[in-house]
């Protein structure tokens, strides 16, 4: 077998790697694509059995597919611990290629879980919906901006049938005619393309088991429950609802010493369209989950608005976690497993602690 450990670059990438039955070892660099692919398809056209491990980065879709094409081995480690495992203080390539491949051949390489294709393109699909909404919302915030110069407040009924006749009856210069025009033609564009990805996303969640008991609960819609599954993966990579939580950024940053602690605000190191999803989720559920919404209020009159926010999206994280974990519909959840997610509690079972 060959094992070699890639330092990937968007340009080129630094390979060291060694044959393990000849015990020969040799690094080279390679230009991207034309020079790295030769070199790859000359190592499947040996028949030789290959391993490659790489860190976590961005950019490097091409080269995924090519080594998942050849049918070699592709092992992605976590940047963040293998930095750590860094002994010297010099860095570069060469030297991270050969840390890598040592990690590899010492059988320590901190290996992650990677999403499917399939789950990566979907994904896409979420992402394209989010940035196109965010896209219309800006539009419309010109257009009421526009509307709030001439004397038109009424922010609901602007984009009624009567409101925009009345946005497009003003009477403006020149230029800010033009933008209102443009800006009406986008607005137009956008809205049935939303729709047509909405209505994917809805044909896709009705195809996944799991998005559609995460669904039952208040608040979460199609949207929410198959970001959920596509972002976690597998609810079995995970021993908690804490790990849930940290995975997704909603736990608070931590500088603690000695008899001093102090907390910070949420590391937001998870994925961002879930946790935006999220924190919209459990404002819907507050609304209409009598219990959440004493909750909710309850911490809004002790820390504030915003951290409620954020802690009510956090439980809802860990509440869906439960019932996927579980199998359980929001039905089966209220009725068997109240506390889940709680000390005491192992899977959503209480434990018998008398």
């Amino acid at each position: 077998m060959i094992i070699i450990g890639v330092d990937y670059h968007p340009g080129f990438q630094q390979i060291a790697y060694v044959d393990t039955d000849t015990g020969e070892f040799a690094e080279r660099r390679l230009a991207h694509r034309e020079e790295a692919e030769q070199f790859y398809r000359d190592l499947a056209g040996r028949g030789i059995s290959v391993r490659v491990g790489m860190e976590a980065s961005g950019q490097a879709r091409w080269f995924e597919g090519l080594i998942s094409e050849l049918r070699f081995e592709l092992w992605i480690g976590d940047a963040a611990e293998i930095r750590t495992k860094r002994v010297r203080k010099q860095k570069t390539d060469r030297q991270d290629a050969q840390l890598i491949l040592r990690l590899l051949i010492e059988d320590r390489f901190p290996r992650i879980w990677v999403p499917s294709w399939e789950n990566r393109d979907l994904r896409q699909l979420l992402w394209h919906r989010h940035r196109m909404v965010q896209a219309r919302t800006r539009i419309m915030n010109q257009l009421q901006a526009v509307a709030l110069n001439e004397g038109l407040r009424c922010k609901k009924r602007l984009w009624r049938d009567k409101g925009r006749e009345q946005l497009e009856s003003f009477r403006l210069a020149p230029w800010a005619s033009r933008r209102r025009r443009d800006l009406l033609e986008l607005l137009d564009r956008l809205s049935p393309m939303i729709a047509e990805l909405t209505q994917a996303v809805e044909q896709e969640a009705e195809k996944c088991p799991e998005a559609q008991r995460l669904r039952t609960h208040p608040g979460v819609g199609s949207l929410t429950a198959l970001a959920f599954v596509l972002i976690i993966g597998r609810a079995e990579r995970f021993q908690c609802g804490k790990q849930i939580a940290s995975y997704l950024g909603l736990v608070p940053l931590e500088e603690s010493s000695g008899q001093r602690r102090r907390l910070g605000h949420i590391t937001k190191q998870g994925n961002s369209l879930l946790r935006f999803l999220l924190v919209e989720a459990a404002q819907v559920t507050v609304r209409s989950d009598p219990e959440w919404r004493s909750k909710y209020f309850h911490l809004a009159m002790r820390r504030g608005r915003k951290i409620a926010k954020v802690a009510m999206a956090r439980r809802l994280a860990v509440r869906l976690y439960w019932m996927w974990r579980r199998g359980w519909d929001y039905e089966q959840m209220k009725k068997f497993s109240s506390h889940a997610g709680e000390p005491g509690h192992r899977d959503g079972v209480r434990l018998n602690t008398e």
